[in-house]
């Protein structure tokens, strides 16, 4: 780290100040607060402390910096440009302007520097635990005793907005469990909150809440001193005591803007309006998007300075690679995303006579995945024995193993998301986690934020129907897969039997540009022996295809997905040879496929159609029309054994039978 120039590092401060006032006027729309009131953290930050390479946004072992308080993101568009990463002054100028790389919240893929897609508060803190979750996991898989090539830091600046989120404790509370002493938590303490100021909702001491989770912690007291920041980071950078750190920092929201400075009125962009007072104020010439030369010269050695820092780490690197070729390998795979291209044929098929509960079937299929992918982790929100995703002789990730693939994450499903998402961002391993359908509410905002900024990461949602059954309604989750499946970019899979499950899996290893959920079952089903092991897994892969073929002339195309595939071919084979049944287990995937294919499967000349699925039944419209029959569940289930709850909820084959007329089978 370079010797501290307090000086020019204000200077830094103020006039990266200028320029978020200048954006967000220009485009009248942005939060001010945060990129004011934060500005000497960002110098502090940036200007001295971070480890990272303006010139190679995705090196392996560059500091972490997360924005959660995403809002605020002039804050780090500013800083990001100051020290020379690909975003010049005309982006800054297009901040909020559509398709600049300076969009309204920050966008991981977007930007260089953005590490993860913030704004939805606490998701970054979530984010960060599990990137720094990851760096442990990289260094205890790939440091060797002669070479250490991963020991970076996560640095996650958040609010109180943040902080107030259930999500942010969650995580943190794991985090300070774990010992994430690669962890620093910076939080923004200036007093406020959007409606009114902070007291109006809380009373309590966020920094001995920290310390009851297990962080080291510490208060500045002035934020705007930045050689009290920078001794702070230094030292929390140093102590590698097996504890998180957790830095209150107290600013003043919206410095620099007397008219708004330390009120509610300062968070958003209701300054903008004093834009020249405010410059004027500060210093600053009538130039606007001002940066000295003093401070571009400062930042431009910054940037040679990091620069001949990562070249001492890359010599460290080779010597690595060359020493260790194997995991060389494994990494460079890793990074690239590979998987192998056999992987279906590294999975085992199912004696023909198994009947067995798709979760049971994922049970085994991730391990023989697991045995595939040295990279691949799973987790579950205290849940492994009932949703079955354990991967057995790999480990628990503790404080004492660092080397586990199995993450505990307690009864924490909204952090399990967000940390499986810190494990996308961070790109090496390939994460997921579990719990019941049901409770994929409590992280659809991680699930949602995952789908949009395209993480290969999957979910394992088990006990998908009312067949859940005696556990009644409150676990039964009728409209869950529908509400999954109305989210873009979220591929969810509801396999029929342990072959489609085996496919169910692959196909969620083998995306590279967006998560999976996999919905399965906790009762037994029958393998689907009539129709080929090589078509189930195939179809699968395309999302829907023909398990049963008419006989001549196609009177009735029923469609099914999960365990209620088995119903529908059972009807069809009491309907008759007219009838064809399609196995829909991945609407998003089937929809992707060519027009040829899709009107192979499901040709248009047959209007009439029928579409079975124990939930709400609004989706299967785009398949079978406004004319189309779906038997389906519109209300909640009954707590009774799940064979009854089906029954009587009309999930049978004699209810099928029954709605084909009324579908314009011809009886």
């Amino acid at each position: 780290m370079s010797e501290l120039n307090e000086e020019i590092l204000q200077q830094a401060a103020t006039q990266a100040r200028g320029l978020a006032i200048d954006a967000i006027h220009a485009c009248s729309s942005g939060h001010l607060g945060l990129p004011l009131g934060a500005a000497e953290i960002g110098a502090a930050l940036f200007g001295h402390s971070l480890a990272v390479d303006p010139d190679d946004p995705d090196w392996i072992n560059r500091d972490r910096f997360v924005l959660s308080a995403g809002h605020g993101s002039m804050f780090l568009y500013t800083w990001l440009h100051l020290l020379g990463y690909d975003l010049p002054m005309d982006e800054i100028r297009n901040f909020r302007v559509l398709h600049s790389k300076t969009p309204g919240h920050p966008e991981f893929g977007e930007t260089p520097g953005v590490e993860c897609t913030s704004g939805p508060l606490g998701q970054g803190v979530g984010n960060a635990v599990g990137m720094a979750i990851s760096a442990k996991l990289a260094a205890a898989t790939f440091n060797t005793e002669e070479h250490g090539i991963f020991d970076h830091h996560v640095v996650c600046l958040a609010g109180d907005g943040c902080l107030q989120e259930g999500v942010a404790a969650e995580a943190a509370s794991l985090g300070g469990h774990l010992g994430l002493d690669n962890l620093i938590i910076i939080y923004d303490s200036n007093d406020v909150t959007l409606d009114a100021m902070a007291d109006a909702t809380q009373s309590e001491s966020v920094t001995d809440r920290f310390a009851a989770y297990g962080f080291d912690v510490e208060r500045i007291e002035d934020g705007h001193d930045l050689a009290s920041l920078v001794s702070a980071l230094d030292r929390a950078r140093a102590n590698d005591n097996g504890k998180p750190k957790f830095l209150e920092v107290k600013t003043v929201i919206g410095k620099g803007i007397p008219e708004v400075a330390g009120t509610a009125a300062g968070h958003g962009e209701g300054g903008a309006k004093f834009a020249a007072e405010a410059r004027a104020g500060l210093g600053l010439p009538e130039e606007t998007f001002y940066v000295s030369e003093e401070v571009r010269s400062y930042f431009s050695a910054r940037k040679v300075q990091l620069a001949e820092q990562r070249s001492a780490w890359n010599q460290v690197y080779e010597a690595w690679r060359g020493a260790n070729p194997d995991k060389a390998a494994l990494l460079t795979g890793g990074l690239a995303g590979e998987v192998p291209a056999d992987l279906m044929d590294r999975v085992q098929t199912f004696p023909e006579d198994a009947k067995l509960a798709t979760r049971a079937a994922g049970s085994q299929i991730i391990n023989d995945l697991a045995a595939a992918l040295p990279l691949l982790v799973s987790g579950s929100a205290d849940l492994h024995g009932s949703t079955k995703n354990y991967l057995k002789e790999k480990g628990d990730f503790s404080r004492e193993n660092r080397a586990g693939r199995n993450l505990l994450f307690g009864i924490r499903e909204h952090a399990m998301g967000a940390i499986v998402n810190g494990f996308g961002y961070y790109g090496i391993f390939r994460a997921s986690g579990a719990t019941f359908a049901v409770f994929s509410d409590y992280m659809r905002p991680s699930v949602r934020l995952a789908a949009l900024a395209g993480l290969p990461v999957f979910h394992v949602w088990t006990h998908d129907s009312v067949a859940v059954g005696e556990d009644g309604p409150t676990h039964q989750p009728v409209e869950i897969t529908s509400a999954l499946r109305l989210i873009p970019n979220l591929d969810v899979v509801r396999p029929a039997d342990p072959e489609e499950t085996a496919a169910a899996f692959v196909a969620a290893i083998q995306r590279t540009d967006g998560p999976t959920g996999l919905i399965l079952s906790r009762q037994g089903v029958p393998n689907l022996n009539e129709i080929p092991v090589a078509d189930r897994r195939a179809g699968v892969l395309r999302g829907g295809y023909v398990a049963r073929r008419e006989q001549g002339e196609l009177e009735l195309i029923i469609l099914a997905s999960g365990s209620e595939l088995s119903i529908a071919l059972a009807a069809a084979d009491e309907l008759g040879d007219t009838v064809r049944v399609l196995s829909m287990p991945c609407m998003e995937r089937f929809d992707r496929q060519d027009d040829a294919y899709k009107a192979e499967v499901l040709p248009r000349k047959c209007k009439n159609r029928l579409a079975v699925e124990a939930g709400v039944t609004d989706l299967w419209h785009k398949y079978v029309g406004t004319d189309g029959v779906i038997v389906g569940i519109n209300r909640f289930g009954l707590s009774a054994p799940g064979g009854t709850v089906m029954s009587e909820l009309g999930i049978s084959v004699e209810n099928v039978v029954k709605q084909a007329a009324l579908a314009g089978l011809k009886t």
